[in-house]
This record gives C-alpha cells, sequence and structure tokens, in this order.
C-alpha cells in the first residue's frame, strides 16, 4: 500500500506521551500507529525517526477535539477503555494507538458501522468489537472487564443515564468517564448549552466535574464532559 510520508524532526509529547503534537501553525496532532502501512479513514501516515504517526483529524474526531481545545486529558498505555458508540472506528483506532498494552472493549449498535469496526480490528488484537446497544450494558455484562475509562459518544436521548450505568456497572474506583454530549439529538428545540447543563446535572451524586468544553469550531452543539467517580 503506498503511503504518503514526510519528515518531521520536532515533535513535542504531551500527557503520558498519549499524543503528540506537532509544533507547527496547525498544531497537528498525530498518534503513533499501531499497525504501520494501515489507514483506517484516509488519515494522512507521516514518518518521525522511523515511526509512523497517524494524523487525527479533530473535525472526525471529538476526542482529537476535545485534546486540541486545551484538555489535560490523558491515556496510558495499559488502559482498558469501555468506548461506547463506536461507529466506524476512527476515534476507536487511535484510542487504539495509544493503549497498547491495554483492551479497548468498542460497543455498537449499528450493524451496518460494525461491519468497517470489525475490518479495523482484525489487525488490532486490542480491539474487541461488540455489536449491543449502550443503553443495556447487560447485554454485553460477559464480555466487557472492568476498566479505567469510558468514553461515550452516542445520539440517544438519555446519554447522561446511559453513562450512568455503564459506569456502575464496569467503571473502576476514581475512573474517568469522557461524556460527548449530542445536545441536538436530547432536544433540538432548546440552546445546546442549556441542554448539556440539564445532562451535567444528571451526573452530580454519581461524578465529580472535571471539564466542561465546548468544542466549536470543530464540532457544532457537541460539548465534551470530563468527570471522575466519586468514592
Amino acid at each position: 500500500m503506498h503511503t504518503d510520508k514526510e519528515k518531521i524532526d520536532l515533535i513535542e509529547t504531551g500527557l503520558d506521551n498519549s499524543f503528540i503534537f506537532i509544533p507547527d501553525d496547525s498544531r497537528r496532532l498525530i498518534t503513533k500507529n499501531l499497525v504501520p502501512g494501515i489507514r483506517v479513514y484516509d488519515e494522512k501516515l507521516i514518518n518521525i525517526e522511523n515511526e509512523e504517526y497517524r494524523i487525527w483529524d479533530p473535525f472526525r474526531s471529538k476526542l482529537a477535539a476535545l485534546v486540541l481545545k486545551g484538555s489535560p486529558i490523558s491515556l496510558k498505555k495499559n488502559n482498558s477503555v469501555l468506548y461506547l458508540g463506536a461507529a466506524n472506528g476512527t476515534t476507536v483506532s487511535h484510542v487504539s494507538d495509544i493503549v497498547t498494552s491495554g483492551t479497548v472493549f468498542a460497543v455498537e449498535f449499528s450493524s451496518r458501522a460494525m461491519k468497517d469496526l470489525i475490518n479495523v480490528s482484525t489487525s488490532r488484537m486490542n480491539l474487541v468489537p461488540i455489536l449491543a446497544d449502550a443503553a443495556n450494558p447487560k447485554s454485553y455484562q460477559n464480555m466487557v472487564t472492568e476498566v479505567d475509562v469510558i468514553y461515550q459518544d452516542v445520539a440517544q436521548k438519555d446519554q447522561a443515564w446511559i453513562a450512568i450505568r455503564n459506569a456502575r456497572m464496569f467503571l473502576k474506583k476514581e475512573g474517568i468517564l469522557i461524556l460527548m454530549i449530542k445536545a441536538r439529538s436530547i432536544d433540538s428545540t432548546r440552546d445546546p448549552r442549556d441542554v448539556t447543563d440539564m445532562e451535567v446535572k444528571k451526573l452530580e451524586g454519581e461524578f465529580e466535574l472535571h471539564e466542561l468544553v465546548n468544542l466549536e469550531p470543530y464540532h457544532s452543539d457537541h460539548y465534551a464532559v470530563v468527570v471522575k467517580q466519586i468514592l
């Protein structure tokens, strides 16, 4: 497979070396490719000191957008992650790049998207695709271990409650929940910030709020909520 590569000498590492920034005008975000030579979504591949990296597009990944908005969120290489709403595997593949000695449990409801997700997982031994509804965590209870991080990006009305149900079942003590709130999927008639505040309020008592980030200009009417489980 032909790969478009370029030589870059200067890099800046992020927290725990989870993410790497190329310190140019665009502040591009990259992850080291777990499967060299293979693209997932036509992303650009670059070479740094004989290692292959993938450009992480913030317009196609809300997690990348969150990082580029200045969030200190970090994933460690041995983390286990429950990813709810994995879709075709765009962001999931970058998470897989990062947690090289961990596991990503990727839950997706659409059978059509699952076909793409399975294709992505065939070359990534740390990625476990699960065809299921994130609103019913009991349906995959026997397939998922306790996790350090839950990342949720689902377009359903009860987004906060889905997060709470999954956290109660799978999230380790002091674990982190990263919730991408799609305000228009909850209520298209109200102001997105008001909808977001309503969802965040539902998390009170279960989690401690760390961040609430508007994902503009990368994603309209989307907010990222980062919370830590209360002991």
